[in-house]
């Protein structure tokens, strides 16, 4: 087992936030979290490219070379492997374990807000464990996310496809499975019944919190889009206050903290030391 599928199985489940940057990724990793994944809505919109449409298949990778060696676990939202041919996704599967990435997120949601044939899917996950057994295959189904992405999803998926599905990709290889948008308590135990691998739960606001999910069984808990939304929304307000003369609470890092941030050793195009 490696480190990271063993986080998955210690005493409390793994709490994994999730970066859209170097800068997110180390302040996260400088607050105790061991493990960091990324997000797919946060690549995509900082490079403003539609998410879930395999378009950031470049952001993802560029991001995946600069977190890969960081002192943290990464786990890369791939979405839905950025293909339809099973050996291209372990394509990029391989190039994802070759920069560090201990983990991969495989969704089976398509942009128009259908789902991937159950047996297509099946086999990007096969293929990928084939490619590069030591990566963690989270094998994610959109039964219970809605097309328009939904916020924070909810809970009218079917859970007869759910559960069919995700016995599909256990069988394929999965090391884990992730239902986000799948927050109500009794259909998150029925489906725990019917599982062999860990189950990971999108966190949401209004949904149960990590210590109820834990004492649900679940092993993993997402937090998804959520901080990077969150920290888009605070920039918003924060030079909206600004604006109308009020002032500003919260706290916020110093420059010096920010740039404590940066790799040991990286050399960037301004070595004047000038705060912007």
């Amino acid at each position: 087992m490696t480190a990271f599928a063993a986080l998955h199985h210690a005493d409390a489940p793994l709490l994994l936030p999730n970066a859209w940057d170097h800068a997110s990724a180390a302040a996260l990793a400088a607050r105790g979290f061991a493990a960091v994944g990324t997000t797919s809505l946060g690549v995509a919109a900082a490079a403003g490219l539609p998410d879930a449409a395999a378009a950031t298949r470049d952001a993802t990778l560029n991001l995946a070379l600069a977190l890969g060696n960081g002192p943290f676990l990464l786990s890369v939202d791939a979405e839905g492997g950025f293909s339809d041919d099973p050996d291209e996704v372990a394509g990029v599967a391989r190039e994802l374990a070759a920069v560090g990435a201990v983990g991969i997120n495989l969704e089976d949601g398509r942009p128009d807000g259908t789902l991937a044939p159950v047996e297509l899917h099946a086999a990007k996950i096969a293929a990928v464990k084939s490619a590069v057994p030591g990566l963690f295959v989270n094998a994610r189904t959109d039964t219970h996310w809605p097309a328009d992405g939904g916020g924070d999803g909810g809970d009218g998926g079917d859970m007869d496809d759910t559960s069919r599905r995700l016995d599909a990709y256990q069988q394929a290889g999965a090391d884990g499975v992730f239902v986000p948008g799948l927050s109500e308590p009794a259909r998150i135990t029925a489906l725990l019944k019917t599982l062999e691998v860990p189950l990971n739960i999108l966190y949401s606001p209004t949904g149960p919190t990590v210590p109820a999910l834990a004492d649900l069984g679940v092993r993993r808990i997402s937090l998804g889009s959520l901080l990077y939304r969150r920290a888009l929304g605070a920039a918003v307000e924060t030079a909206a206050l600004i604006r109308a003369g009020r002032p500003v609470e919260g706290a916020a890092p110093t420059y010096g903290e920010v740039q404590a941030l940066v790799r040991p050793g990286s050399q960037g195009p301004d070595t004047l030391g000038r705060p912007w």
